[in-house]
């Protein structure tokens, strides 16, 4: 009987200790979060007064209409932790996003995935809610119209919100610079939708494509053994759905395409690519960029789609810009598409990734009037982007 009152009193005192470093944990999170949310209302609004301001359309879906370039700035895995371990690089993050929005001046911010990493022994929180929020409020607050597609770490399995909660929070109406959709009920993900850009005649010349490249798959809920989803049948319908809507309209309109996860075709064209020599094929051209990535190069989905084939069918789309693997930025022409990885942000998931510089920056996205565009990627280290706070110091290795 002792030796049970014994293990009792053990019992209480470690579930008493949890429950001390866990409140403990809370307010010091707290507190972390309030002193980001003070910094981040230090940043200035972007000026920029020949904007093109976007407008819902007589289907609620968001367009810009113009009969200029439209600047599209889109950069890739911010991962904002969220928590006490990850504070100061969540401020890296920040002061980086903020620096290279205010320089460009674009008329479209696109994340395409990530802006969350609610991993606890990195970041020291389970609450991937207060990373969307701090990014909410830093977006809301430069002024420039933003959207978003999901990555695999926006909502984890062991989040404490689910990839709808949050898909609540980038769609609510009150904000004022969002233009995130959730999508339709009838197809697989959160964030399936288009932004149109059309002439002042009402013609659509470039149709923006968001598709949601889910998470983990076949049983690895965790993503500890890298088994990535990939997208699904009915989301392959939706998206011709839609090109072909607006080929109604227009047969010649073009598309652009951002989303996560790499296709299956992003590993297929390197690996063409690597097998000629490091030489162009019929099929794969090298445009610009490096993989940084160890073998194999592209983490991609495990299994097969046919959203590519459906691309080459359609004709429209011209480049899938994606995010993911933070030291890739390669662009490679594969079939006559673009398969692009962004820049990223990332000071906080990759081991020593906060000492690196090729990598970081951002996509800079020039949609012409007649649809056709250009992409530059932009090295965060240069001297058009000056920060609010100072730049830390990186090493580069590909110069």
């Amino acid at each position: 009987m002792k030796k049970k009152g014994i293990f009792k009193k053990i019992l209480i005192g470690i579930f008493a200790a949890a429950l001390c470093i866990a409140a403990v944990t809370a307010i010091v999170n707290t507190a972390l979060y309030n002193a980001n949310l003070k910094r981040i209302e230090e940043y200035s609004a972007v000026v920029n007064p020949d904007a093109v301001i976007p407008a819902l359309d007589e289907n609620g879906e968001y367009e810009f209409v113009t009969d200029r370039d439209l600047k599209i700035l889109t950069m890739t895995d911010i991962h904002i932790g969220g928590g006490w371990m990850s504070f100061k690089k969540d401020r890296m993050a920040i002061n980086t996003v903020a620096a290279m929005v205010t320089a460009e001046k674009p008329d479209l911010v696109v994340i395409t995935g990530d802006i969350a990493y609610p991993v606890p022994f990195q970041s020291g929180t389970f609450n991937n809610k207060t990373s969307a929020t701090l990014a909410i409020r830093l977006f809301e607050k430069l002024g420039v119209p933003w959207t978003v597609t999901f990555g695999n770490h926006d909502t984890e399995s062991y989040s404490y919100f689910s990839r709808e909660k949050i898909g609540d929070l980038y769609s609510d109406p009150a904000l004022e610079k969002c233009l995130f959709s959730k999508g339709p009920d009838s197809v697989d993900g959160v964030g399936n939708y288009v932004i149109h850009v059309k002439n002042s005649t009402g013609i659509p010349v470039q149709e923006l494509v968001f598709i949601d490249s889910h998470s983990y798959t076949d049983g690895d809920i965790f993503g500890i053994f890298w088994k990535y989803d990939n997208v699904h049948q009915n989301q392959v319908d939706w998206y011709e759905s839609k090109i072909k809507d607006a080929q109604k309209l227009n047969p010649d309109v073009k598309s652009l395409i951002f989303m996560h996860i790499p296709l299956v075709e992003h590993r297929d064209a390197y690996n063409e690519y690597l097998a000629n020599g490091n030489k162009d094929t019929e099929n794969v051209k090298w445009i610009s960029g490096i993989i940084g990535e160890k073998d194999p190069y592209v983490y991609c989905g495990m299994h097969e789609d046919n959203l590519f084939e459906k691309i080459v069918e359609l004709g429209s789309t011209k480049a899938v810009f994606v995010g993911h693997d933070h030291l890739n930025n390669m662009v490679l022409n594969y079939k006559g598409v673009d398969l692009t990885y962004n820049y990223s942000v990332d000071y906080l998931a990759y081991i020593g990734i906060s000492e690196k510089g090729d990598q970081r920056g951002c996509t800079v996205v020039t949609v012409n009037p007649d649809g056709t565009y250009e992409q530059v990627h932009e090295n965060y280290y240069q001297d058009k982007y000056q920060p609010l706070y100072p730049k830390e110091n990186v090493t580069f290795v590909n110069k």
